[in-house]
């Protein structure tokens, strides 16, 4: 096929074909001239079809509202681009794409007519009022339309005038500390209602009446007008676990925000300010989906501190002796008893890297563990009936429980 740049609208075999669609069927310019879309670029169909009128000197008047195919549509753009700019005036966004549902009937008609005069340089009317109606969004609202990661996905269905809104989702990182023991890092749904509300959870819908994951939203809806907000955090601590030092990395995924430029360290300050003894957060910047995927994958090494209770007087020579058993150890764990409602039934080696001594004072120790990511350290220390095994119970020869754990540091990025 000939190269359609080396081909002109005044071309014979061109003007054949054009005379053959009009023959047949009234077209305004731009259905006429959508046929031959491919030819001579740079320029809107509807010129196309007007010069091939020229060219075969067609002297009809065919308006859109008269035109078999499109039947009217092509004149309604102005309506629709009104009707997207006020819909989408609320919204705080830098980049735009636009997709079209058209009626069957009229896609139905240009699919024969195509084919009629079998043509190969025709593009669809889709296609058409997609770039047309961009163009001019573009120039009016001052964005920019992005094929492939709009922020907003507009969706006309000229059939009904209607549109619906396909929001690409606010993300941003930071790193959160849990200051209370009485917190989970993300919401807990009742188990009897499934989060619906119902008389044991109160009718809220939920186990505990706050999380990490709660706090944060509140304050990150208020001032995006998002509609959701999910916590994805690089791991996970227990209820009863505070999460120290560094803080822990997170992406907050917001879904259907309005505004998408804001103001980080107010936001930071605002959490902050209402969360005290509960969370704090630091070092927001906004993020990507992708850096989910990271945080969700990424194995990091992290240091505890716990503090547990002997059944009797913990002597510190055989503390000091399973310390170091434990140094460079690797531990096998079959899954916890306390979560094997939620975890798959299976052994797990973990490594130990180091295990320190803080104190000793009778029935109390507290050691300090850098472990493998993943590492059930309570059962590290009451070895859960064997399930863990070498563990600080089983070395020490004193039945154990732990008092308090926190996660002291997660290392690396």
């Amino acid at each position: 096929m000939e190269p359609t740049n080396a081909i002109k609208l005044s071309d014979k075999t061109i003007l054949i074909k054009a005379q053959q669609a009009l023959t047949k069927n009234r077209l305004c310019d731009s259905c006429l001239g959508r046929l031959f879309a491919q030819i001579e670029s740079g320029q809107t169909n509807a010129n196309r079809g007007k010069q091939l009128k020229q060219h075969l000197k067609y002297t009809k008047t065919i308006t859109p509202q008269n035109c078999e195919i499109c039947q009217g549509l092509i004149d309604e753009m102005p309506y629709f681009i009104e009707l997207i700019t006020k819909t989408v005036h609320e919204y705080d966004y830098t980049t735009f794409l636009i997709g079209t549902k058209i009626d069957e009937d009229i896609q139905n008609d240009e699919l024969l007519l195509q084919d009629e005069i079998n043509t190969s340089y025709s593009e669809p009317l889709k296609t058409e009022l997609n770039r047309e109606i961009g163009k001019k969004l573009e120039h009016n609202l001052n964005k920019t339309v992005d094929f492939n990661n709009p922020e907003i996905m507009i969706i006309l269905d000229t059939v009904y005038d209607n549109l619906s809104l396909q929001i690409k989702p606010l993300y941003l990182y930071g790193k959160y500390n849990k200051l209370s023991r009485k917190l989970p890092q993300t919401r807990w749904y009742c188990k009897i209602c499934m989060g619906k509300g119902c008389r044991r959870c109160k009718y809220t819908g939920t186990t505990y009446t706050s999380s990490v994951e709660e706090i944060i939203e509140k304050h990150v809806l208020e001032i995006t007008w998002g509609s959701e907000a999910v916590l994805h955090g690089a791991g996970r601590e227990d209820i009863d676990v505070r999460m120290l030092g560094r803080g822990r990395p997170f992406v907050m995924e917001i879904k259907n925000p309005k505004k998408r430029h804001i103001n980080l360290t107010d936001l930071e300050k605002t959490i902050n300010d209402h969360s005290i003894n509960l969370i704090e957060i630091h070092g927001l910047r906004y993020s990507d989906k992708l850096e989910i995927q990271k945080i969700k994958s990424v194995k990091l090494r992290k240091i505890y501190r716990v503090v547990f209770i002997g059944k009797t007087d913990i002597r510190k020579e055989k503390l000091k002796e399973a310390a170091q058993v434990l140094q460079d150890k690797t531990i096998t764990q079959f899954t916890p008893t306390r979560v094997a409602h939620r975890r798959a039934n299976k052994t797990r080696p973990k490594n130990i890297y180091n295990c320190k001594i803080e104190s000793v004072e009778g029935t109390i120790a507290t050691l300090t563990i850098e472990a493998e990511s993943g590492t059930y350290i309570k059962e590290l220390i009451t070895g859960d009936e064997g399930k863990t095994t070498p563990s600080i119970s089983e070395l020490i020869n004193i039945p154990c429980r732990v008092k308090e754990l926190d996660v002291m540091e997660i290392q690396g990025e």
